[in-house]
């Protein structure tokens, strides 16, 4: 463990999180317990301070470790902030172990934290949406450069000093929204687990209890960091007996999937401390000095091998991160959970739930993970979700991680079911979640759940009451490519779910009726804009409904992934045959659930004749109209260039 001294103050953050007129929540991980004071200073307006002790409701302190610590605020202001006008802010800290240092603000603590011409940070409350930045699917040892760093790129441009900071309110995002895997628990190269426990060791994250969860899983959390196996072979803390085969395929069989790899799902994370360094090191770049990445002994030549070209790849994702600590700390921050944020094909379907729940190695697995989703990404998308206990139980439980009192806690969190949110901009953002509140098929238990219960529905449709636009996020996308469903409903059918993510909306008929009764809803809004990910490809669908009166206009928008792509070669080919095979003609189309609509493409510019799917990481950009209604879609590249979606009303028809 290093001593405090020769760690930074902020080990990652600061980080926006939901930013309202009257009140503000912030992230931010520190070596100790800490002060706050901030002040807030909108151009042409009077400033605010304000000065927060630990003992104040309005900051939380969560203890995971000796040098781990989480300031998550939330602050009601003195008097509402004023929107479209800039606001800087300074953030500083009183650390409790060098109290003698008095009040560092990041010029102290993140050089780097401002934009060129800037002394301080700061944000945009803008009144009305005219452009926000959204995308899924990060994975560090990717080839394929950062999408977040794009995103940044794109800040730099709209912001510049002239007796103060000006910004082209019509460019500047409202938020960015990250629709799922911001981390990949379950895909992790072997120099970042590396770095994950070099990491653990020097903030003294507190030692998980492990024994009783399987035989061959040592009794404490150290032990099984050190252990021979922990490198690119935990499949084997499994007994080989055949009543664990299913466990084996949940937990470890992505890289049994011939065309949606999980290519290191034998490092999945496991304890809860691995899973809390694994959102430090994605995203700050504060720690990465501090922890050693060599080999550790005992690979093979070929692990040996892989080790050292996931190290390249993870060395130039490194090189970004201060850049992504720079935009998270300008914009509000909006995210959700998808599968790779807790385990592949996570509730997929009841014989999975069954299996994974069912055994205690895999329970405490996805119960780590939920707890460090709500710690690092849930609480700051709705602090008020989890008052009532629910927080003062994590602040107690991360301290004992593997006792009873913490496996009661993850018991609670199995049960949550507030994960889902809104932000109160203008179009409102809905963001739903799709993993917890699944429709599980009642005739097989193979078949593929539904994405939301009837409940889930219900709720989504009393929500969306009284509004004329909205913009919903979910992780999967509600209208995909046709060829790649029929694929997946195919290899279901044949009782194959796990070959391929068998994830979509129209999977289950009753979520399928259940949404498309919701666009057809006579009080429904007049404007849908659809924000998704998941699928390692970025396209844009713009949907029309048939019926007695026009129905909204809605707009399908994936962007995934932010560093992730699809196999190039596989997705030339399905792009292909399903342009051939779901042609405007085809009778194909019948057998999809799509009669009664009329799907209309957008072609990624610069790409081949016909391209409809584009295979780049990124970010996406939506600028909308004033009504509330995208006006050009795009997605950001690391390497500078903008490609936009152009609709092509010849290439769809009434199905």
């Amino acid at each position: 463990m290093l001593e405090n001294y020769s760690l930074p103050s902020v080990l990652a953050g600061p980080i926006l999180r939901r930013l309202e007129t009257s009140r503000l929540t912030f992230w931010l991980a520190v070596r100790a317990p800490a002060d706050v004071k901030l002040d807030l200073l909108p151009q042409g307006r009077e400033p605010q301070s304000y000065e927060l002790t630990q003992a104040q409701t309005e900051v939380n302190l969560i203890s995971a470790g000796a040098h781990l610590h989480y300031l998550l605020i939330d602050l009601p202001l003195q008097s509402p902030l004023p929107q479209d006008t800039w606001i800087n802010y300074r953030l500083a800290l009183r650390m409790e172990d060098d109290e003698e240092a008095g009040w560092q603000d990041h010029s102290v603590w993140a050089l780097d934290l401002c934009y060129e011409n800037q002394e301080l940070p700061g944000f945009l409350l803008s009144s009305k949406v005219s452009s926000l930045l959204h995308g899924s699917c990060r994975k560090p040892h990717h080839e394929s450069g950062d999408g977040l760093v794009a995103a940044d790129q794109f800040l730099a441009k709209h912001i510049r000093a002239e007796k103060g900071t000006k910004v082209d309110k019509e460019k500047w995002p409202a938020a960015l929204v990250m629709s799922g895997d911001q981390i990949y628990s379950d895909d992790v190269a072997g120099p970042m687990l590396r770095a994950i426990h070099g990491l653990i060791e020097k903030l003294g994250i507190t030692e998980e209890q492990l024994a009783g969860l399987e035989s061959k899983v040592p009794a404490k959390a150290s032990d099984f960091y050190q252990h021979g196996d922990t490198y690119y072979r935990r499949e084997k803390f499994l007994p080989s007996l055949e009543k664990n085969r299913k466990l084996w395929l949940v937990l470890f069989g992505g890289v049994e999937k011939p065309i949606f790899t999980a290519d290191h799902a034998h490092n999945h994370l496991i304890t809860l401390a691995e899973f809390l360094a694994m959102y430090l090191l994605v995203w700050s770049p504060a720690l990465w000095d501090l922890v050693e990445t060599d080999a550790p002994e005992g690979l093979t030549p070929e692990e040996a091998a892989l080790y050292e070209s996931e190290q390249k790849i993870l060395m130039e994702f490194v090189a970004g991160l201060s850049q992504v600590r720079r935009l998270f700390a300008h914009l509000p921050v909006a995210m959700i959970f998808d599968d790779h944020d807790v385990t592949d094909d996570w509730n997929l379907n009841r014989d999975w739930e069954e299996t994974a729940y069912g055994h205690p190695f895999s329970r405490r697995i996805i119960g780590n993970a939920l707890c460090a989703y709500m710690l690092n990404q849930g609480w700051g998308n709705r602090p008020e979700a989890f008052s009532g206990g629910t927080l003062e139980a994590m602040t107690q439980a991360v301290t004992v991680p593997g006792t009873n009192s913490y496996d009661e806690f993850l018991e609670h969190l199995f049960a949550f079911e507030n994960w889902d949110y809104h932000w109160e901009l203008d179009p409102p953002l809905l963001v739903l979640d799709t993993r917890t509140r699944r429709w599980r098929s009642e005739r097989a238990g193979y078949l593929p759940s539904g994405l939301l219960d009837w409940e889930a529905v219900t709720d989504l449709q009393r929500s969306l009451r009284g509004k004329d636009a909205v913009l919903l996020v979910s992780a999967a996308p509600i209208y995909g490519v046709k060829l790649i469903e029929t694929l997946q409903k195919l290899l279901t059918f044949m009782g194959k779910p796990l070959m391929v993510d068998a994830e979509y909306w129209m999977a289950h008929p009753g979520t399928a009726d259940g949404i498309l009764n919701v666009f057809r809803h006579r009080k429904t809004p007049d404007r849908f804009t659809i924000l998704s990910g998941d699928v390692h490809y970025s396209f844009v669908y713009d949907v029309e409904l048939r019926g007695h009166s026009r129905g909204p206009d809605i707009w399908q928008i994936c962007s995934s992934g932010i560093k992730n792509e699809f196999p190039a070669k596989l997705l030339d080919k399905l792009d292909h045959l399903n342009r051939w095979l779901y042609a405007p003609r085809s009778p194909l189309n019948w057998l999809t659930r799509r009669r009664g609509m009329k799907v209309i493409p957008r072609k990624p510019v610069g790409t081949h004749h016909g391209r409809r799917l584009l295979n780049a990481s990124g970010i996406g950009l939506v600028e909308f109209d004033e009504h509330g209604g995208p006006d050009q879609i795009s997605q950001l590249l690391p390497d500078g260039r903008q490609v936009v979606f152009v609709r092509r009303e010849e290439e769809a028809r009434w199905d």
